[in-house]
């Protein structure tokens, strides 16, 4: 899929449609940074930026819909770059966790217009690092057109360019509901939503899962995403590497107990209460063709996990459960019977969707989420430039409150947290993420 690309123009798939509405109530965006090691010229970021975005049909759109707020459809927005913001930190302690500031003051709740154009923003931070100059390069897309195996990919791609590499154009792609395996499309698809959606109900009805309890209620429109930052390093994540292929669990799996474990001890919760947790699915290998990781787009689906709280039980159990779990129902293809649903049961346009946003905000089964993509290919060296701390950070609008992000890049794990501030309170935003660290460190270190 490298051939010459087009421009776009068709409507929004359903999934699209519904992260462009709740795009408009609070930002839906998601945003990837990398950090480069050596001396590139603004006039060099700002020339690969451009041509970053001649190769990738998406990032030269806009969304345009009727009169009614309905039919939202991608169109043109050639002739207008993705605006870059370069800035200069004088200091190595500003260029410490200057991008760390600019992701949660600015970007997780950065407002990106679709009806203007394109569906992203860029930020450049250089500064003076211990061995020479760095510079960070942070990208934000609105979800619509996103996920974070895209943010990650274009973040490779722009350093690329910026060294004189070479990049491939790539092709415009259908909507990828159109891509589905036949037995996921059409009335066979809807028959499998239907049964997911069944299954889904009857153990919540059975279970009753809590969800992450709200301190205090926030109006939709007011919602604010914050950002925390927390990662395991080189030596700590190979041995919990190699702690998980030794018990048969994944790495996942062991996070997102750790995830349930925290949050349902920090609330006080009873033994054998159940929790759900969503783990976004990456799709695109099953896709007919498959789409590869340097295609922009959201090819995501999130699949919830019913998880037991028993604080008796070794964390590796349940581990093991969220991992077979997963399997069971990626093997199943609900990650495509989630996208039918929402097709089926999701707003049209803006004025309709208080009905579904507050079903999702009162009574939905997810509003806790780890979205990990594993072990990132990234180069260490690009060019002759060196690069870290790829990673990507997800904002919630109205459809989370306490939400991970996870890649294993440049030899650690990034584990970024973003919530709903005031649903969730700071301080216990900070205690929830930097118990799930500990509860990890404790299981790596006894595991020897």
């Amino acid at each position: 899929m490298s051939t010459t690309s087009g421009a776009v123009r068709r409507e929004l798939s359903p999934l699209e449609r519904w992260y462009w509405i709740a795009d408009q109530i609070s930002p839906l965006n998601v945003v990837g940074r990398v950090r480069l090691h050596g001396p590139v010229s603004r006039a060099s970021l700002r020339t690969a930026l451009d041509g970053l975005q001649a190769r990738h049909p998406l990032l030269r759109v806009a969304v345009e819909a009727d009169p009614t707020g309905r039919h939202p459809r991608f169109v043109p927005a050639d002739g207008r770059p993705v605006p870059l913001d370069h800035r200069t930190l004088g200091s190595p302690e500003a260029v410490q966790d200057g991008w760390r500031r600019v992701v949660d003051e600015e970007l997780v709740n950065g407002r990106i217009d679709p009806q203007a154009g394109p569906l992203a923003t860029a930020v450049v931070l250089s500064g003076p690092g211990p061995d020479g100059e760095v510079h960070d390069l942070v990208l934000s897309l609105l979800h619509v057109v996103a996920d974070g195996t895209t943010l990650i990919s274009l973040l490779r791609q722009w350093a690329e360019l910026a060294v004189g590499g070479t990049v491939a154009h790539r092709t415009v792609l259908p909507p990828a509901e159109d891509l589905f395996p036949a037995e996921h499309r059409g009335a066979a698809g809807q028959v499998r939503a239907k049964a997911k959606a069944d299954r889904d109900g009857a153990d919540l009805e059975r279970l009753r899962p809590r969800r992450v309890d709200a301190d205090r209620p926030v109006p939709f429109e007011e919602r604010r995403t914050r950002f925390l930052h927390r990662s395991l390093d080189g030596p700590t994540l190979v041995r919990l590497a190699r702690a998980c292929r030794a018990r048969g669990v994944t790495v996942h799996g062991v996070l997102a107990a750790a995830m349930v474990r925290a949050l349902a001890v920090d609330a006080g919760a009873e033994e054998g209460a159940w929790y759900s947790i969503g783990s976004p699915v990456d799709f695109r290998s099953g896709l007919e063709p498959a789409v590869g990781p340097d295609d922009v787009g959201s090819y995501v689906a999130t699949i919830p996990s019913l998880v037991e709280h028993r604080a008796d039980l070794p964390l590796w159990e349940t581990a093991r459960e969220i991992s077979a779990d997963l399997r069971a129902r990626t093997a199943r293809g609900e990650q495509f019977s989630m996208i039918n649903g929402i097709g089926g049961a999701g707003p049209q346009n803006l004025a309709e969707s208080l009905p579904f946003v507050r079903h999702l905000d009162e009574r939905g089964p997810i509003n806790l989420c780890l979205s990990n993509l594993g072990r990132v290919p990234f180069p260490d060296a690009v060019g002759p430039l060196r690069a870290s701390g790829a990673q990507f950070i997800a904002s919630l609008s109205v459809v989370g409150a306490f939400v991970a992000t996870v890649n294993s890049t440049h030899h650690q794990l990034a584990w970024n947290f973003t919530y709903a501030q005031g649903i969730v309170r700071d301080d216990r935003a900070e205690r929830l993420a930097d118990r799930c660290v500990e509860l990890v460190l404790a299981l790596v270190r006894a595991a020897g």
